[in-house]
């Protein structure tokens, strides 16, 4: 018979997001919380909200986060009595758990010998084939044959240490970036190549396993949707399977948790062929990001029941509770879709989104399903937000980009998706980019809504998901000059006469690069703006514009940030737009060599790939950046000679900073 063990104070072994969900729990459940830090998340809110926080000096992954000896060292110091993991860092590391162990502690998560089992994806790939479930084999030695493949990482996930080859000859630097990028992120520079299937379906199975033999299959998930081959939209239960391939997806889940001894939380995750056969892709021996959608539709908390069953209780039942409804997740990331996926830093000034609670209660509207706190209630807006960060919260290169998860669940997809495109539409975002518009015009999506899924549809789609809208952006920039005229004023906005006036001129610059000029008037007939004709002018605040077009009135609420190069956020309940005022003049002293190679973020020179006096061509790979740990490359911007390269691996750069220049070639 298993001991019970019960946790009074329990330590996440994690940042942001993820501990502060855990912390929920905990607060519910009566367990005191102990938070770990690296030096730039001191102030962040998940340390704020525990109950006691130790500090890993440093800033890297390598030095804090990933240090398992400091982790249990603080958590001893703390007096915690448990450890939760989280995802990401240590999470899937049997050595770290049986760290936790030796040290006398609770360990919430599986069996150091399951994470063995599954912690390396090729092992566990042998494994399943044996207990005969279908994999997708790892490559030897590829050859033109197989092409394209996938490198993966053998110990991890979330798109680190990934790359899709299409050439042999890619594919020993591939390999060797892999390797390097697998390192920093999990500790294990193992890799291995399988076939890319370009058009599969990612869809995976939510397990819970307890110590007295009983394996939940909790639904299944799907999570097709990804760029640089990490999740951006889940939803559950994945759409459009038929029954005998639900089935047959639950029951390999299952099997493959009890040929391992599996305890605890832990996901199987699937690749769905075009042609409707289902490979085992791997196992992730720990809690997912989007486990908040299996919540939704079966009003279970799946943090409770991994402290339940890491306490020796058994799980409430033999069977799970059936689903309810449907749930989507949406991953915001501080990134720019456009400009192929760049993160952004800096601050985040406001963080709002409307009718949201950070909990649903229940699966569905009123069943009250499960322990505890996982979709809303008749009387909720059916809208969850989990995030790692707050208004005024700093946006650092050292960690991953998700700023947070918005969840919506309804009584159908249908409806799930339009409550999270709203959501979403209408949230106030200030500060660093994201991929907010992409996602909400991925939801509304004619491809999407009919459940035509694919792991390459945010590629397939790119055109549409992240052109320009060039409209709502002049739009945005006339309410945003009439808002600073009338934050200038002292009783009406500047440019008011009683007489026709000369015009006034504003230039702003919209996230894509492309500059608008607002030329306005007051006259006594109302407002003139000589690009916008048929624009009257409503009302005008420091905040809030209101403008009509024919017989339609709009509200947009108007943010400013900043001194001489202000940031300007104009909101309307259909979407948002991020501007930045420019001088009426351009300053001549502002221009920039057109060969100069200024770093696109904050981070880290990993590699250079070129030499001074080299020939290159436009776009070819100059060196590899490290930021939000994802490697990004600096390409050459034409065809020329590399005069000056300045970048030297392992240095910081800002964002601006001179990298290297091409002194390019005379047509």
């Amino acid at each position: 018979m298993t001991s019970k063990t019960p946790i009074t104070n329990l330590l996440v072994a994690n940042r942001g997001e993820i501990a502060r969900r855990v912390f929920r729990t905990c607060r519910e459940l009566g367990i005191a919380t102990t938070a770990v830090h690296s030096d730039p998340d001191a102030a962040a809110p998940h340390v704020r909200e525990a109950d006691a926080a130790v500090r890993l000096p440093g800033a890297a992954p390598a030095d804090t986060y990933l240090r398992g000896e400091l982790i249990v060292r603080a958590a001893l110091a703390a007096g915690a009595d448990a450890v939760h993991p989280g995802y990401g860092f240590l999470s899937e590391s049997a050595e770290f758990a049986r760290a936790v162990l030796d040290a006398g502690l609770v360990w919430v998560g599986p069996p150091p010998a399951a994470i063995a089992a599954m912690g390396s994806k090729t092992a566990a790939k042998r494994l399943m084939a044996e207990a005969g479930v279908p994999v997708l084999g790892a490559l030897a030695e590829p050859t033109e044959a197989d092409l394209p493949v996938l490198v993966k990482a053998a110990a991890g996930g979330g798109g680190r240490g990934m790359r899709v080859v299409r050439r042999l000859a890619d594919l020993p630097g591939e390999l060797a970036a892999a390797r390097a990028e697998a390192a920093k992120a999990f500790g294990s520079d193992e890799v291995f190549c399988e076939r890319y299937l370009p058009t599969g379906r990612h869809v995976e199975v939510q397990l819970l396993a307890d110590a007295h033999g009983t394996v939940w299959a909790v639904g299944d998930r799907d999570c097709s949707l990804q760029r640089r081959h990490q999740k951006v939209v889940e939803e559950a239960p994945a759409p459009g399977l038929p029954a005998d391939v639900r089935a047959e997806l639950h029951t390999a889940a299952v099997n493959a948790a009890r040929a391992i001894g599996y305890v605890g939380a832990g996901t199987a995750e699937f690749l769905l062929a075009e042609d409707g056969r289902c490979y085992f892709l791997e196992m992730n021996t720990r809690l997912q990001v989007e486990h908040p959608v299996t919540e939704a539709v079966t009003g279970l908390d799946l943090v409770a029941l991994q402290l339940a069953v890491a306490e020796g209780e058994e799980l409430p039942g033999p069977t799970p509770p059936p689903t309810t409804g449907h749930a989507i997740e949406a991953r915001l990331y501080a990134e720019d879709p456009a400009k192929d996926w760049q993160p952004a830093t800096g601050t985040l000034h406001l963080l709002e989104l409307a009718h949201h609670h950070q909990e649903f209660t229940g699966a569905g509207p009123g069943t009250g399903a499960g322990p505890g706190t996982g979709a809303g209630t008749a009387a909720g807006s059916g809208l969850r937000l989990d995030s790692g960060v707050e208004s005024g919260s700093e946006i650092t290169p050292h960690y991953d980009a998700m700023l947070a998860k918005v969840i919506a669940w309804a009584p159908t997809r249908a409806a799930a998706a339009r409550k999270l495109a709203d959501a979403l539409a209408r949230a106030r975002i200030h500060g660093p980019s994201t991929n907010r518009e992409l996602l909400v015009r991925a939801l509304r999506h004619p491809a999407f809504l009919a459940a035509r899924l694919h792991t390459g549809f945010l590629t397939e789609h790119a055109a549409e998901l992240t052109a320009p809208d060039t409209k709502g952006v002049g739009r945005a920039a006339l309410a945003a000059a009439l808002a600073d005229a009338a934050a200038r004023a002292t009783a009406l906005p500047s440019g008011w006469r009683n007489l026709p006036s000369q015009a006034q001129v504003k230039r702003y610059r919209a996230a894509d690069g492309t500059e608008s000029e607002v030329r306005y008037r007051h006259t006594r007939a109302g407002l003139l703006a000589e690009d916008h004709p048929d624009v009257e002018l409503v009302e005008a605040t420091a905040e809030l514009v209101v403008l009509r077009e024919g017989e339609v009135r709009r509200p947009y609420r108007v943010a400013r940030y900043g001194g001489r190069a202000q940031q300007v956020y104009v909101d309307t309940p259909t979407g948002s737009t991020a501007l930045t005022a420019l001088p009426r003049f351009p300053d001549p002293t502002a221009q920039t060599d057109p060969g100069a190679l200024l770093a696109p973020m904050p981070g880290t020179v990993l590699r250079t790939n070129a030499a001074v006096g080299d020939a290159v061509t436009a776009g070819q790979p100059l060196l590899v950046l490290e930021a939000m740990k994802m490697e990004h490359r600096v390409t050459a911007p034409a065809d020329g000679i590399l005069v000056e390269l300045l970048a030297t691996p392992g240095r910081q750069v800002e964002l601006g900073t001179l990298l290297a220049v091409v002194q390019t070639t005379e047509a």
